[in-house]
């Protein structure tokens, strides 16, 4: 007998076949049978007839780092479909760390990934040093999803080098040694590969330029070394998508890949001031696969931007003197500070203060600001900026956002796309995506707790790609293909990511004609009563992760079979050909 047994769904497995009405058998954590006729009966059935069952969600970019050591449930992402989470991207991360260093590496997740910093000082209960002790005390927490992780390279670098590594000096040989055995420890341990940054966006909370940024070629060469020692493991990395810099890091990345012959993955958007510079990444991805190098990128199916709002944690007048005076108000309060007529004068009247942040400038491009709705529009038409509308109505751009902000009692958000919106659509993005060396990421979940919500990609794919924009979008086989067996293949987690006989019981029941995503809103659900944007969805009937139903109806069960995935893991052995 089936533990249980799905019947009569839409199946879309993964493969990106043609979608079919099937049974799917699970015993215990993997999946038994697939079936086009009735399967015998299971301890527990679930009726799909009329619904969207696909592979569990696998999000290869995020940055639960913290929140694995503190919380079960590692929402947003458990709650759009995502079953399998990497996290220690950017290189940013909490291992390993000395005791001596934990403020320091608090404050780069704090300044990388906008985590508030009493947050992680309240919640990390800081019971490892090395890699493999932070792997062990991450599994020691029942979660609601499977996670794996990155060796952060920031972290690294400080407990090889001390202050100088924090200081980003050039590594000697004897740090290089370091932190090559650290690496391979790691590895044996069941770190998925290593990740760093070499973005100029990266900073610490004082400006400061993160340890990893500028680290010599030696110092990669060596890192991917340790991937190519021990036989396994992948090179994450964001860099900067520039005109000036971009072609430069982009052939370093590919003499790392050439040389230790590990796969290395970068970020790749349409920046808003740099819009070409993506179509010469897909050329040069093109020119590394036809030399059999394994270079790729991860993009995003969306814009990528902040999100601004009085109760978030920038918006246009952020740092305007006349705001900054009420900034610590209460919502309620505020928005009725900023109601009176004088007031607004003032901060209408004012220049912001310059703190050297590198998107200040984007606090008033008013020409990419758009109101993003009780049902968010992700793709909104350029005559409804912010700029545009004060052109018509013959009104100030800044007042026109200003009443924006407090309407909906000062929760209402502004949509700030910075990359993948150059156009005024999203066509870059589907290009992108439709590139066969590209992958879906760049989510966050887990950072970016007043800016972002990005996690909420799977339902952007399934509702906007693969439904509403279906004739020259996505097909429904290729959006769930994008989400579960490309990301979990990128990674080496060739075990799920499909429904086939042998792989895990990671599965999704989604009602995909009510599918719907919600309005970003403010939840304070993090230690010290720290804050975080959650995104809610609607339709998903069910998520099973390792053959246990972990939500019902959009609402988690309580029920927490996630594991920690130490290192890649091998497709099953009924699917060695075909994965």
């Amino acid at each position: 007998m089936f533990d249980l047994v799905i019947r009569n769904g839409t199946v879309v497995d993964g493969s990106g076949a043609p979608a079919m009405t099937a049974d799917i058998g699970i015993a215990g954590d993997r999946i038994a049978a697939v079936s086009a006729t009735p399967l015998p009966a299971g301890r527990e059935e679930l009726d799909a007839s009329g619904l969207l069952v696909t592979p569990g969600f696998v999000d290869i970019h995020t940055h639960y780092d913290g929140q694995a050591t503190w919380s079960g449930t590692l929402s947003p992402s458990s709650a759009h479909g995502v079953t399998t989470v990497v996290m220690g991207n950017c290189g940013i991360g909490f291992a390993p760390c000395r005791p001596e260093d934990r403020d320091r590496l608090i404050k780069l997740m704090e300044g990388v990934e906008d985590i508030p910093e009493v947050v992680m000082a309240e919640g990390l209960p800081w019971n490892w040093e090395s890699f493999p002790e932070f792997l062990d005390a991450v599994a020691a927490i029942p979660h609601d999803v499977d996670i794996a992780a990155y060796v952060p390279h920031s972290a690294l670098r400080v407990y090889a080098m001390g202050q100088r590594g924090a200081d980003r000096e050039p590594a000697r040989k004897d740090d290089l040694d370091r932190m090559v055995a650290l690496v391979r420890e790691a590895l044996r341990a069941g770190a998925l590969g290593v990740a760093t940054s070499r973005t100029l966006v990266h900073r610490t909370p004082g400006g400061e330029l993160i340890p990893s940024h500028d680290a010599a070629e030696d110092e990669l060469q060596a890192l991917a070394g340790a991937l190519a020692s021990e036989g396994h493991g992948v090179f994450q990395t964001v860099m900067d998508l520039d005109d000036a810099t971009a072609d430069e890091d982009f052939d370093l990345l590919r003499r790392i890949a050439e040389r230790s012959g590990r796969p290395i993955s970068f970020s790749l958007l349409q920046p808003l001031n740099h819009p070409g510079v993506w179509k010469r990444m897909l050329d040069k991805l093109d020119g590394a696969a036809k030399d059999g190098v394994p270079i790729s990128a991860q993009v995003f199916g969306r814009p990528v931007g902040m999100l601004l709002g009085l109760d978030l944690s920038f918006h246009p007048f952020s740092f305007h003197p006349s705001y900054r005076e009420i900034a610590s108000l209460p919502l309620a309060e505020r928005v009725k500070a900023l109601r009176r007529p004088e007031r607004r004068a003032r901060i209408l009247a004012e220049r912001p203060i310059d703190n050297g942040l590198p998107f200040l400038a984007h606090l008033a491009r008013y020409e990419w600001m758009f109101e993003l709705g009780e049902r968010p529009d992700y793709q909104p038409s350029l005559d409804r900026s912010i700029a545009e509308i004060a052109a018509r109505t013959g009104v100030d751009a800044r007042e026109i956002a200003y009443d924006m902000l407090l309407e909906r009692d000062g929760r209402n958000i502004i949509l700030l796309p910075r990359a993948n919106y150059g156009d005024g659509n999203l066509d870059a993005a589907l290009t992108m995506m439709r590139h066969p060396r590209t992958t879906l990421g760049l989510g966050d979940g887990g950072a970016h707790c007043g800016v972002i919500c990005d996690a909420s990609l799977p339902t952007f794919m399934l509702t906007y790609w693969a439904r509403d924009r279906a004739a020259d979008g996505l097909t429904i086989e290729e959006a769930v293909r994008a989400l579960t067996a490309e990301t979990a293949q990128a990674v080496g987690l060739r075990d799920r990511g499909r429904i086939a006989p042998g792989f895990k019981a990671d599965v999704n029941l989604i009602d995909h004609g009510r599918l719907t995503l919600h309005a970003p809103e403010m939840v304070a659900d993090l230690p010290a009563g720290g804050r975080r944007l959650h995104q809610p969805a609607t339709g998903y009937v069910a998520t099973i992760v390792n053959g246990r139903v972990t939500r019902r109806d959009d609402a988690a069960t309580g029920t927490l079979p996630g594991r920690l995935v130490r290192g890649a893991q091998p497709a099953p052995v009924e699917d060695q050909g075909s994965a």
